[in-house]
């Protein structure tokens, strides 16, 4: 059944845009997980493992280079992290683990000291520390295995400590510019005059996605943001209806029509029954039992399926209700929005994922 949502809540300014300049980083590095309980990498197939080690025990002062190495307790991987934005030198955030060689399992290793790179080939960060994999994994002698969830990934949760800080002067912007999530004509200038509203002549619509914002005398940027980020704006959306055929969900937006159709929707059902039979020769005949096939098809159309007719709706309420009242399932609805779009008389976009 189609259920209507409430339409027209307010919602505050901060939920539905992004603040210029105020937004994560990613972070990348390559390191050694070592401790591993003979799941790590074979060395044999990863030369990335072998010429790693080398080099780590290298700067440590021991030399393997000719040596025959044999271990599985230790893996290759990559190393992955957001910096959030304003973050201070000394703080610590949480890293992804990921296995970039033929490891099983990450379970219970340990990360060692790596270098957190930015896209400018800085390093911001430096991670270290115990992988938790959150997952179980388990096999017996005869080969057979069970696994829960992705033993070759994990997290190390406050495992990197931020090492310098992104500069970003906030308070030295004399414009701020507000992106719309969901850009939108109506919306942006709903925003720009809700704050104008509350701070006048300090915001303007530039388009559907940006609304520009200036601090007014004697308040920094800072404090401004802070005083309308909680302001509410009802946004508006255009008409659209989303059809997930996988799933057979239908989502119906607060703006869609319907001008007046009728309807009639009927099943077909082809049945084919297989019942072979045994074909026995005569005695003497010297012949041999046979298993004939026979096959029976029918075809059947349900009966009573009448025109329906969908009166021209005025709200989501209406649409629903005259929606539901033809009585089929959430798979023959989507067959039904579509033809009812192909005629014309659905005021609304269909997306299908």
């Amino acid at each position: 059944m189609l259920l209507p949502m409430t339409g027209h809540a307010a919602s505050r300014i901060k939920d539905i845009v992004n603040i210029e300049g105020v937004r994560d980083n990613q972070l990348i590095g390559y390191g050694i997980v070592v401790g591993l309980n003979g799941t790590g990498d074979t060395v044999r197939n990863s030369p990335m493992l072998k010429q790693s080690l080398e080099s780590m025990m290298e700067r440590m002062g021991v030399n393997i280079r000719d040596a025959n190495l044999n271990t599985k307790n230790a893996a290759v991987v990559m190393v992955t992290a957001s910096l959030p934005p304003f973050v201070a030198a000394g703080s610590k955030i949480d890293v992804t683990v990921s296995a970039a060689g033929d490891a099983k399992s990450l379970l219970g290793g340990t990360l060692l000291i790596t270098p957190l790179l930015g896209a400018d080939g800085e390093v911001y960060a430096v991670a270290q520390g115990t992988v938790q994999t959150g997952s179980v994994s388990a096999g017996g002698a005869s080969g057979s295995s069970i696994t829960k969830g992705v033993p070759t990934a994990g997290r190390i949760a406050s495992g990197a400590n931020i090492e310098r800080e992104i500069a970003f002067d906030f308070n030295a912007q004399p414009i701020i510019r507000l992106t719309l999530k969901n850009p939108d004509f109506t919306t942006s200038k709903r925003i720009a005059d809700t704050i104008n509203k509350a701070q006048p002549g300090t915001a303007y619509a530039d388009n559907p996605t940006i609304v520009a914002v200036r601090a007014p005398p004697g308040s920094n940027m800072m404090n401004f943001i802070a005083s309308i980020e909680n302001l509410p704006v009802t946004v508006d959306t255009p008409a659209k209806v989303i059809i997930d055929e996988v799933n057979g969900v239908i989502v119906i937006g607060d703006n869609v029509r319907i001008s007046r159709v009728a309807i009639a929707q009927g099943n077909l059902t082809i049945s084919v029954n297989e019942r072979p039979f045994a074909s026995q020769p005569g005695a003497f005949s010297q012949g041999q039992t046979a298993v004939l096939p026979d096959s029976q098809v029918s075809v059947e159309e349900e009966k009573g399926k009448k025109l329906y007719d969908l009166k021209e709706t005025a709200s989501l309420s209406d649409v629903v209700n005259g929606l539901n009242a033809l009585g089929v399932s959430p798979r023959d609805m989507i067959s039904i929005l579509q033809t009812i779009k192909a005629s014309g008389a659905l005021q609304a976009d269909i997306e299908v994922m």
